[in-house]
């Protein structure tokens, strides 16, 4: 489960959950993605901004960024100073086993997700808190003493329990104006996408609903989200409709719910983005 390269592995995860604890120097080119897992970043060292769903985080060192799962995001890493980070992946039927009713080990996620704010700035007594149950939670993954794999899944529980409680005290980050950046009106625009996915979502809708022209609203969203409205729209819809399969929702009616008019076009967009088709997606 400890893995010191996420190269081959990116957008899937076979196990309960994932550690890598990666630092290099190398310029690396990542595009826009998103992943069917939680993802937690823990900040060591180095320069990096996030960008997750338009909003621009500056990272600082044991700064913890949430990535939920289906959220789209990139990283821009300045390849001057080594960059340092704990990367923990966290499967989706693994948490739903270790959570308690009412109490939910991704509430974080659910959380930063709703807030529009996905980081948490930790303090001085936190820091060593984090960095004990990190360098507790490697060495469990590590060793092949009796029980420790228990141990590791664990910690890894401790971990998130520790990040709910700091997530839902303190909203440290969101108060540091330097700790992120974001384009109020293409704020509006993602979240009325969000709310409206079953509805028309033109650009011409778009941009008559926030006053302002067709041109600025396509150049601007795809300067803050790295996607085109209509490729952007696309893929939520698609997310949308897997998670409803993957509920049991009947694969015509899911597209229908997720705002495809056409089954035919879902079909192919479908087949297109996970590579199977719906009927086996949901087999």
């Amino acid at each position: 489960m400890l893995d010191r390269s996420e190269v081959g592995k990116r957008g899937y995860l076979n196990e309960g959950f994932r550690l890598f604890h990666l630092k290099d120097s190398r310029a690396q080119k990542l595009e826009y993605h998103y992943h069917e897992f939680d993802k937690l970043i823990l900040m060591l060292g180095g320069s990096v901004t996030y960008v997750v769903e338009g909003v621009t985080y500056f990272l600082k060192p044991w700064d913890v960024l949430l990535v939920q799962h289906n959220l789209i995001h990139r990283a821009m890493i300045d390849p001057q100073e080594p960059y340092e980070r704990v990367v923990i992946w966290l499967g989706r039927d693994w948490i739903t086993a270790r959570s308690d009713p009412g109490q939910r080990l991704d509430t974080c996620f659910d959380t930063a997700r709703e807030r529009g704010f996905h980081l948490l700035r930790t303090g001085g007594a936190r820091r060593a808190q984090y960095m004990q149950t990190i360098q507790s939670l490697e060495e469990a993954l590590r060793s092949e003493e009796f029980g420790a794999a228990r141990m590791a899944d664990t910690l890894c529980q401790q971990l998130l329990v520790a990040v709910n409680r700091d997530l839902i005290s303190s909203r440290t980050a969101a108060e540091a104006q330097d700790s992120y950046r974001v384009d109020p009106k293409m704020e509006e625009v993602l979240r009325y996408i969000a709310a409206h996915l079953r509805e028309e979502l033109s650009v011409e809708l778009l941009a008559r609903q926030f006053f302002m022209s067709r041109y600025y609203l396509m150049h601007r969203f795809k300067e803050v989200t790295g996607y085109t409205l209509h490729q952007y729209i696309t893929q939520k819809r698609l997310l949308a409709a897997a998670e409803s399969i993957r509920a049991g929702v009947p694969v015509m009616k899911a597209a229908e719910q997720s705002g495809f008019s056409e089954y035919s076009t879902f079909l192919r967009a479908f087949r297109k983005t996970f590579q199977i088709s719906p009927r086996d997606f949901q087999a």
